[in-house]
């Protein structure tokens, strides 16, 4: 596709999420669900955790979204020695100049994918996370602001891995959904196997670059703002918020979602309502979007646990027992 003249108005910005999720469905096979959530976090201008087995194609995906968005991507693969300046720079003494000059970290970027956070020690995992939360990071008392497209897709071993620790609850409230990439099925590996001996292979086509831009880094933030143009009633917002308290008296959830789920469950309804062509957010765009913007929020009790209960099925629940606004 060629360039784009985009108008800011909701008809080009539903066209656009439908041409993304096309064409990424023609480069990764068997992730649908997840490109459109990695869709949905990106123009609500958010950060995800990825999570899942690896070979699953969790990097090719954000390299192909920020081809295809005409966005910047950057990579980091997080080690048990990776230090905060490996992440945002440092300044470097140049003797020829006799000044310090700033080399910048990885973080310089649009799309960041970050490799096994949960590798990663505590100070290293939370310069990345305040970089989320501020969009920008100091360096020796200056402060550098980020891209306008800045997202993070960090990618989380599941737990049980060697070298794998707990993310912190305040830390994953950072993180608007969490996302669980799973195996394909026995088809669409079929066809990945195909396409790997083939120039059409993922791999080959991303890495040769020919995924034709359907947008620019610019006309991204202009189609993000056209979300205000979405409309969220009164009782869209209050069915959120009571989606959210409903975790905090739940009988089987010891530690409930706090206020960042709800604004992230509004944010994300938003998206979901124009990716489905809909000019309001309805019932169903909440429901859609509560499991990714949950699970990671929320804690079991133990004996709940102990009984095979999932927050996949708690989640379930809760939304079956808060009632439907007309």
């Amino acid at each position: 596709m060629g360039d784009w003249t985009l108008s800011e108005n909701l008809d080009q910005l539903q066209l656009v999420l439908a041409h993304a999720r096309r064409r990424v469905a023609k480069i990764i096979i068997g992730q649908d669900e997840v490109v459109e959530k990695m869709l949905i976090v990106i123009f609500a201008g958010g950060h995800a955790l990825l999570e899942g087995v690896p070979g699953v194609a969790k990097t090719l995906m954000l390299r192909t979204l920020a081809q295809l968005l005409g966005c910047e991507f950057g990579r980091i693969q997080f080690t048990p020695d990776t230090t905060p300046s490996d992440i945002i720079g440092q300044k470097v003494y140049d003797p020829t100049k006799n000044e310090f000059a700033l080399i910048k970290g990885p973080i310089f970027t649009s799309f960041l994918m970050g490799d096994e956070i949960n590798r990663a020690p505590a100070g290293t995992q939370a310069a990345l996370l305040e970089a989320m939360q501020e969009h920008q990071v100091t360096i020796d008392t200056v402060s550098y602001r980020l891209d306008e497209n800045f997202c993070v897709f960090a990618t989380q071993n599941p737990m049980g891995y060697e070298g794998t620790y707990r993310l912190p609850e305040p830390q994953l409230d950072r993180f608007l959904f969490k996302i669980a990439v799973n195996y394909p099925n026995e088809e669409e590996e079929y066809k990945l196997a195909k396409k790997s001996l083939t120039k059409d292979s993922p791999e080959f086509v991303v890495e040769r670059g020919a995924i034709e831009p359907l947008l620019t880094a610019k006309r991204l933030v202009a189609l993000r703002n056209v979300l205000e143009e979405i409309e969220m009633s009164k009782q869209m917002l209050k069915y959120s918020v009571a989606i959210v308290a409903r975790t905090r008296d739940h009988s089987s959830i010891r530690m409930g979602a706090g206020p960042r789920a709800t604004q992230a469950l509004v944010r994300t309804s938003r998206v979901k309502a124009a990716i489905e062509g809909r000019a309001t957010v309805e019932p169903e765009d909440v429901q859609a979007m509560a499991e990714a913007c949950l699970e990671h929020r929320i804690i079991l009790k133990e004996s709940f646990v102990e009984e095979g209960l999932t927050c996949h099925e708690a989640i379930q629940h809760i939304l079956r027992s808060v009632d439907i606004p007309a």
